[in-house]
């Protein structure tokens, strides 16, 4: 069981360990926040490509528990040591196995996030040993959607589109992807390609081809299929979970489609698909509710 909720105090006065892991054709960096209370299980948060400082607020609300966070491969502070374009969730899967084993703490309870929800997955599906329970909020895995062809074609669109007009035409479609409610047509293509002033985003190609979520992940995480047979036999709790504001959108319905494979009924959260964020990149959610509702799920588990 936890211990009584964090003050603010203790919220906003916890010391930060950043620590080093070399893997496999990376260096990781990852940060640990020590817990004030009993709990000895330490918590991971983990998205991708977001980094660790999009936890920051979600991590303040669990300052009674070892919260760990960390940058994936290539974002941030986690350099790639490969010269890889494209990175698949296997790939991160066996980062965080390391980095759980790094930790020397026994199996953890995961929070994961967007494609993070989908590196856990793999990481359960692979070691499942190393994960107490998982909460895999909104996975955006195409495979998995009544819609599977149409919705593989427009993420292979938007990462084909990045690499031959640059960030501000991908970006907007990858927005119009991510907003859109309900299935996507066979004839999707036909549609108008969204405009990038429509999203106050620049049309002109900079040249770049670094980013992390356009370049590296995008295919290889809405491509990967879910290993449900592995899933259903781990020892892991798995969770899956969708935000309230999020139903009809493409990550709600694979997290829909996802908890059936899975066996278990979906949980709904506060707020949207970045419903845990208290500013963090500009976004607000409902992070206090956010964090009551994860607390509850976390909190219901048993031994």
């Amino acid at each position: 069981m936890y211990s009584e909720r964090p003050t603010t105090e203790e919220m906003t006065m916890v010391e930060i360990d950043t620590r080093v892991l070399d893997t496999v054709g990376a260096t990781l960096r990852y940060d640990v926040r020590p817990g004030t209370g009993t709990d000895e299980r330490p918590l991971l948060l983990i998205g991708s490509p977001m980094d660790a400082t999009g936890f920051t607020t979600l991590a303040s609300h669990f300052a009674d528990r070892t919260v760990v966070t960390y940058d994936p491969r290539g974002v941030s502070r986690s350099e790639r040591t490969d010269g890889a374009a494209e990175t698949l969730p296997e790939e991160h899967a066996d980062d965080l196995a390391l980095l759980i084993e790094a930790l020397g703490a026994g199996p953890v309870d995961v929070f994961a996030s967007s494609g993070g929800a989908v590196n856990a997955l793999a990481l359960v599906a692979r070691r499942g040993d190393l994960v107490h329970t998982l909460v895999a909020h909104e996975p955006p895995t195409a495979q998995v959607v009544p819609d599977r062809a149409a919705a593989l074609e427009v993420c292979a669109d938007v990462h084909a589109t990045y690499l031959r007009d640059g960030w501000g035409p991908a970006m907007a479609k990858f927005l119009a992807l991510t907003g859109r409610k309900g299935e996507f047509p066979a004839n999707w293509a036909e549609e108008p390609a969204p405009s990038p002033a429509a999203f106050g985003l620049p049309a002109e190609d900079d040249g770049s081809r670094g980013d992390p979520l356009l370049g590296q992940n995008m295919r290889g995480c809405t491509s990967y299929v879910p290993d449900f047979p592995a899933l259903r036999a781990a020892p892991t709790r798995i969770v899956v979970a969708a935000g309230k504001e999020s139903e009809g959108t493409f990550a709600a319905r694979a997290a829909v489609a996802v908890a059936e494979g899975v066996g278990t009924p979906l949980a709904v959260f506060p707020s949207h698909h970045a419903g845990f964020l208290g500013g963090e990149f500009g976004q607000q959610g409902a992070p206090a509710e956010f964090a009551e509702a994860l607390r509850a799920v976390l909190d219901d588990s048993t031994d």
